[in-house]
């Protein structure tokens, strides 16, 4: 299948590692022009060399982004019309908040997590649009979690910002229907990532257990009987992205091995 996404302008947030970096490069892959960001310069060239490696895409370019800042990521969205000429797709990521119950986290963690996990996609979809809107065509994708259809214990922060994430992708997914822009949420269940192992090893600690028998407990309840790789994720976000997609919008899907009972 041809999915159409031959030079494409593409920009993904968060995405010198893990869910991001899988995703630009499963673009990369499909003949799109890349624009990857994070807040480590280092990260970003080793990852942008590294996609453009595997998938002899020469079209891959970076800024350094740090997304809890405004000027940051008005200079991204500069980049991407000097380097690409626009923007045809914008997938939002952004590494997970503080964990925690609701008596651990502070004033400061909810502050922190509302400008990365939420206002960070308002003010990146905010400059996305115009461009969008001008050329009648569009795609954005936002990255959330599982915890959008199933509370996570101990994740407070994620529990309330995912899903106002969600909030806000079905209510302007409502309102840029007309001018073909299709946007949809994606959250990942347990996916073999960095932040995975993170969770995973908070999780070993307080229970005084060790991280593979964390993992082992998992697998047991993912039907699948897997941890996901990175790129099945990320094929789901390219296919909503590519022509293949003309009519899925305000979508709020999770990609988990059948792991959450919730519908």
């Amino acid at each position: 299948m041809n999915l159409g996404l031959t030079n494409k302008r593409v920009i993904v947030l968060a995405s010198s590692k893990g869910l991001g970096k899988a995703t630009a490069l499963q673009f990369a892959k499909e003949g799109a022009k890349i624009l990857i960001s994070s807040r480590n310069v280092e990260e970003l060239k080793k990852a942008a060399e590294e996609i453009k490696s595997v998938s002899n895409n020469h079209e891959v370019y970076f800024e350094v982004c740090d997304v809890t800042k405004e000027d940051d990521i008005n200079r991204l969205f500069q980049t991407a019309n000097a380097k690409l000429g626009g923007v045809d797709i914008l997938v939002n990521n952004a590494g997970g908040p503080t964990p925690g119950g609701f008596a651990q986290v502070t004033d400061e963690d909810w502050n922190a997590a509302f400008e990365k996990n939420l206002l960070s996609y308002i003010r990146t979809i905010r400059l996305a649009l115009p461009y969008m809107k001008e050329q009648n065509f569009g795609r954005i994708v936002n990255i959330s979690s599982s915890s959008t259809k199933e509370v996570l214990d101990g994740l407070i922060l994620s529990n309330t910002f995912r899903l106002g994430m969600v909030g806000l992708s079905k209510s302007i997914s409502r309102e840029y229907a007309g001018n073909n822009i299709l946007i949809n949420t994606v959250g990942p269940g347990r996916i073999q990532t960095d932040r995975v192992t993170e969770l995973d090893q908070m999780s070993a600690e307080m229970k005084n257990m060790s991280l593979d028998e964390i993992r082992e407990g998992f697998k047991q309840i993912i039907p699948a009987g897997r941890y996901g790789e990175p790129e099945e994720f990320a094929n789901i976000i390219v296919f909503l992205c590519s022509e293949a997609n003309t009519y899925m919008t305000g979508q709020n899907i999770v990609v988990d091995g059948g792991m959450l009972k919730a519908l």
